[in-house]
């Protein structure tokens, strides 16, 4: 599942008129260079979930076939926030697991040079599986601490959620459809030691602002 329900505040003016899962890096859209490095994963089935100026993204990125992709939508009308938008999903997602009961949850307003196909595919005992990189400058007290795979929550921690992750099906399975944010169910699960979590020292950007869009258009990547 890609998110890209967002409205793009600090994006602002840019997302007034374009969503900001199509703001182009390189030429190309936010959401197409995730979409194209999850083919090559071996992905086959996405769940975008859309709501400000969703219509722009289903109509640029269609039934995902250039991508050799099947894309399923699902349109909130007005965003659910992160938790909530998975949740709204999940009619769509979990037919489509089939046998399977995790699956890979993206942001759709990161770059990164990430391996989807590095992604765990079974959890064990686990309800998630996040990917956390080094702090960047505007999250200095990061999100979590690692030791090994285990997660913790400590004052100031050493890396920040890179807003990749799997999840099991059972994270959202007592959540309804309904605006909520992500974070503290993830630091719920932390608590609970139901979360594990790797380090990726590749690079990764989180596209937050005009400038730092700008900035990253101007880098060598």
């Amino acid at each position: 599942m890609i998110l890209a329900a967002g409205r793009g505040e600090r994006m602002k003016p840019l997302t007034d008129q374009t969503p900001k899962p199509l703001l182009t890096v390189k030429g190309i859209p936010l959401i197409e260079h995730h979409l194209n490095k999850l083919a090559l994963a071996g992905f086959t089935h996405v769940v975008i979930n859309v709501a400000w100026l969703g219509e722009q993204i289903i109509h640029a990125l269609g039934d995902g076939s250039r991508f050799n992709l099947k894309i399923h939508f699902s349109d909130e009308k007005e965003a659910l926030e992160t938790a909530g938008g998975i949740v709204n999903a999940l009619p769509i997602l979990l037919p489509l697991l089939e046998q399977q009961q995790e699956f890979a949850v993206i942001n759709a307003d990161i770059f990164t040079d990430f391996d989807f196909s590095a992604l765990p595919t079974n959890l064990e005992d686990k309800l998630g599986h996040l990917i956390l990189v080094d702090n960047p400058v505007h999250n200095p007290n990061g999100d979590f601490s690692l030791k090994g795979s285990e997660m913790h929550r400590l004052k100031k921690n050493q890396f920040t959620f890179s807003g990749i992750a799997v999840y099991h099906k059972e994270m959202f399975s007592s959540l309804i459809a309904e605006k909520s944010a992500l974070a503290p169910l993830l630091f719920e699960k932390v608590a609970q030691n139901r979360l594990s979590g790797q380090l990726h020292n590749g690079f990764w950007f989180d596209v937050g602002t005009p400038q730092r869009l700008d900035y990253l258009n101007q880098m060598e990547i």
